[in-house]
């Protein structure tokens, strides 16, 4: 169990930190394109300029090069949570195997195949059009740091062995020999499920591919409004408009232009920080030469991974709600979470004192009460949407986004098919209701953190009614 006090090793590491996003403070950063100033046609129009809606415009030009397909992004393309998050591509489209298993037991199989499948399809693109986003194939570990913790990697690794997945248990002395820290007791390799991957220099990317395949970008252009018309869609902003035969909306934990995704979703609020380049000696104090993607197995959980140029990504624990789905850049800097995150960094490793953080930040995550995508349509089925990827989108958010295409062009596919796209999942009820449930969850679940893993009356009830948080 991680002390939260923090240590004067861990408050002198925030000495020099900046409030900045690492992956966005990047002299490689694009130029923002135009805003949208005008009235336009669409045969599409993307609402999002994050990774479902970039894939959503790549994807459908290459299928219908003749369509007329517009993007529009509120901000900056990678704003959001696109270019917040771990840089965690992973194969998984339901929120790891456990999730998986527990709610669409039928369709595991076939969901891990199409997971996979949407990763290999990643990896080439990214080669194909020679993006420079730090691709690498790392795998990743689940990390055991408790005693009551290792038997459920067990269970998991027969599990997913039996359903042919890659997994191999490692005790503790094989999983100190990739990375060595004192409070590791065994871990889980996932091989080949997860890439490491620079997400912002990713999205830019995608942009770069969808402007040269012919999509319209347009940042800085917040919409104000969607409605139905008939034989279109009408979308407003401050200085344009767009009337378009399709819609795909892909705004995720932003506030929803459509009502009834505030059922659905709440935004919650995770912290990250960034290590200064390690040197050769603290390098070879923590191997890690694998580079691959690493988390503990708490509720509360650590997510972390290294660089290509050596740097330590430190993020997770505290996942923080703010009432009446309170959204907005006051809510992105929270010291106590940095200060949290930084003490326990170094209770992981110890060896590592003297290392400094460079940016800390934080950023909304659109969460759901099954952790994964779901989908919907409004306006006699111009207009879908996908949400809820609950922090896990770098790659379902492209399987998503093909989801999206397949119910504009109402096609039946073996991916419109599953019981995961066509059901969604449980809404949140209102407030005052939301807020007070949350927060009884989040004392739930650090309360089993500290006694083996126990979950109380509320969590079992919570599981029952297929409500169960574990993150």
């Amino acid at each position: 169990m991680f002390d939260d006090t923090p240590t004067e090793i861990s408050t002198k590491s925030l000495t020099n930190v900046r409030n900045s996003i690492f992956w966005l403070d990047d002299p490689s950063r694009p130029d923002a394109r135009p805003s949208l100033e005008a009235h336009v046609t669409a045969d599409l129009c993307v609402v999002g300029g994050g990774f479902s809606g970039l894939w959503a415009a790549v994807l459908a030009k290459q299928q219908y090069p003749d369509w007329r397909v517009v993007l529009l992004e509120g901000d900056r393309v990678a704003s959001g949570a696109s270019g917040r998050n771990g840089g965690f591509c992973a194969a998984s489209l339901t929120h790891g195997l456990a999730n998986g298993m527990g709610r669409w037991p039928g369709e595991i199989s076939t969901l891990l195949r199409l997971g996979n499948e949407n990763l290999d399809a990643i990896e080439r693109f990214v080669a194909d059009h020679g993006i420079d986003c730090e691709f690498i194939r790392s795998g990743d570990l689940a990390i055991a740091t408790e005693r009551y913790q290792v038997a459920a990697l067990i269970e998991l690794c027969e599990a997913g062995t039996a359903l042919g997945m890659p997994y191999e248990f490692l005790d503790d002395e094989h999983l100190k020999s990739r990375v060595e820290s004192p409070t590791y007791l065994a871990g889980l390799f996932d091989r080949s499920g997860t890439a490491m991957l620079n997400p912002a220099r990713l999205a830019w990317g995608l942009a770069r591919v969808a402007a040269d395949l012919g999509v319209e970008i347009h940042e800085k252009t917040p919409v104000l409004t969607i409605k139905d018309k008939s034989e279109t869609v009408s979308i407003s902003t401050r200085s344009g408009s767009v009337a378009a035969a399709r819609v795909a909306l892909a705004t995720n934990a932003y506030p929803p232009l459509l009502h009834r995704i505030s059922n659905y979703v709440v935004p919650v609020y995770d912290y990250v920080l960034m290590s200064a380049p390690l040197s050769n000696e603290q390098h070879s104090v923590v191997r890690w030469d694998g580079r691959e993607g690493l988390s503990d197995c708490a509720n509360q959980f650590h997510y972390y991974r290294i660089t290509e140029d050596g740097r330590i990504l430190w993020g997770g624990y505290d996942a923080v709600y703010h009432s009446g789905n309170g959204f907005g850049k006051e809510h992105e800097v929270d010291d106590g979470s940095f200060q949290r995150l930084a003490a326990h960094f170094f209770q992981t490793f110890p060896q590592l004192a003297g290392l400094e953080f460079t940016h800390a930040w934080g950023g909304a995550i659109d969460t759901c009460s099954r952790f994964s995508a779901f989908w919907g349509k409004a306006h006699g089925g111009k207009t879908v949407y996908v949400s809820g990827y609950t922090g896990l989108g770098v790659g379902s958010s492209r399987f998503g986004a093909q989801v999206m295409l397949d119910l504009l062009d109402g096609r039946k596919t073996e991916r419109t098919e599953l019981q995961m796209v066509k059901k969604k999942p449980k809404p949140f009820p209102p407030e005052p209701l939301r807020s007070i449930g949350i927060d009884w969850t989040t004392r739930s679940l650090k309360s089993a953190d500290r006694n083996a893993g126990n979950r109380n009356l509320w969590l079992r009830t919570l599981d029952r009614f297929g409500l169960g948080f574990d993150s």
